[in-house]
């Protein structure tokens, strides 16, 4: 039978168990300290249009690395190792960090997305307004299912933020489509995999949460939810960038190469006086 409350943290881990998260917070702020280098210095090479996109990414991963240094540090300060255990000091893991994180960085994510597009503007600020309203929605609901010890209230909020969520899933989904079409050749593969990565990535994050409401507690789900998440963040935040940044370059490469042909295409006019001294 499922027990219907679950322990934020449980009191005793194992060296391993222990490990598992600490390593893994580690290697996220490690991946968003590098991608934030990597952004910030890579805006030069892709067109101006597209800076705004990369920029974002920077700015997005910037805001990551420190919300889990926090979160980095908090874990450290919930256990002391006793007897070959990792003990409860009583000191409370702040978990609050990472929703934080999302509520911060979940917008942008979604306007770094619209903005690699290039949509003409009475479309793309509509649409930035109806996501980013969407993605407060999903983690304002989301939040008092993560911190709550009871299964069935975990469940409820959960459904509730099920709602925007697959609202934003289906907008991403539909722009994304329609983009394609519109595209050259040589983006709409970098699109197809952008629209597998946003399934991907986002499909991570329920995952996790929904750990404890299948069966799996203890150490187990509190485990599975962080490392679960710290995956999640990986994806959808650095690799996702990534390939926003090689979407905006490839878009670069195919806008000079167009303005490049309109300009050996061009003949100047003959003036009057080239003309009468011909």
């Amino acid at each position: 039978m499922i027990s219907t409350y679950l322990l934020s943290l449980p009191s005793d881990l194992s060296i391993e168990q222990f490990d598992l998260v600490y390593n893994a917070f580690s290697l996220v702020i490690a991946a968003m300290g590098a991608a934030a280098l990597f952004f910030f210095n890579a805006q030069a090479s892709v067109s101006r249009k597209y800076r705004t996109a990369i920029l974002i990414s920077g700015v997005v991963v910037s805001i990551a690395a420190y919300h889990y240094f926090r979160i980095f540090n908090s874990w450290d300060a919930a256990y002391v190792l006793q007897d070959g255990l990792y003990t409860s000091t009583g000191e409370p893991f702040n978990d609050a960090y990472r929703y934080v994180d999302w509520l911060l960085t979940v917008p942008l994510l979604l306007i770094e997305t619209v903005a690699v597009l290039g949509l003409a503007k009475e479309v793309s600020r509509p649409l930035f307004a109806k996501l980013a309203i969407a993605a407060v929605l999903m983690i304002a609901t989301g939040y008092p299912g993560e911190i709550s010890d009871s299964i069935t209230v975990r469940a409820i909020w959960g459904a509730v933020s099920t709602v925007p969520f697959a609202y934003i899933l289906y907008v991403l989904w539909s722009e994304l489509s329609s983009a394609t079409e519109r595209q050259p050749e040589a983006v709409k593969s970098a699109l197809n995999t952008m629209k597998l990565l946003l399934l991907l990535s986002w499909g991570v994050y329920p995952i996790a949460y929904l750990l404890p409401e299948v069966g799996i507690t203890g150490a187990t789900a509190a485990i599975g939810v962080q490392v679960g998440y710290s995956v999640a963040d990986i994806l959808a935040k650095p690799l996702f960038g990534l390939l926003v940044f090689r979407i905006a370059q490839i878009k670069s490469n195919v806008d000079e190469a167009g303005q490049s042909s309109e300009d050996a295409d061009y003949t100047a006019p003959i003036s009057k006086e080239t003309a009468s001294v011909g």
